[in-house]
């Protein structure tokens, strides 16, 4: 899937996350929160939003992509991820499940390279993993 399309159910998930779990997702003065590293704020706590399509168009299952340097800041800042699965439903997008936890209670990464475009390890974490 073209990564503008990924991008398009991201954003939908992002959205429904700051929902469900009451994420502000603008600062004080009503800008958009604009961070590497977390998407949003609850009562001064950083939230990172990550979502994954259920399935991707070649029939493998998705996975979450955790980077090293922004998951050490989360963990610093006692803050919590919010995950979202997703399908792709008509030109929508149907959220399946979500699930917050503690930046601090990730399951066990193992760091790799491919994450050259944010200049940091990352980590593949599977939905079962999470859910």
């Amino acid at each position: 899937m073209p990564s503008h399309k990924a991008n398009k159910h991201g954003t939908a998930c992002e959205y429904h996350l700051a929902e469900t779990y009451r994420v502000d997702l603008v600062d004080q003065d009503g800008k958009r929160i604009d961070t590497s590293w977390y998407d949003g704020k609850k009562d001064g706590t950083p939230w990172e939003f990550k979502a994954t399509a259920h399935r991707h168009a070649d029939g493998n299952p998705g996975n979450f992509k955790v980077y090293r340097q922004y998951h050490s800041k989360l963990v610093r800042a006692g803050g919590m991820y919010g995950f979202a699965v997703y399908r792709k439903r008509g030109t929508g997008t149907q959220i399946l499940k979500t699930k917050a936890i503690a930046a601090s209670s990730l399951p066990m990464l193992r760091w790799h390279g491919g994450g050259d475009h944010r200049g940091t390890e990352q980590a593949k974490l599977s939905i079962d993993a999470i859910f």
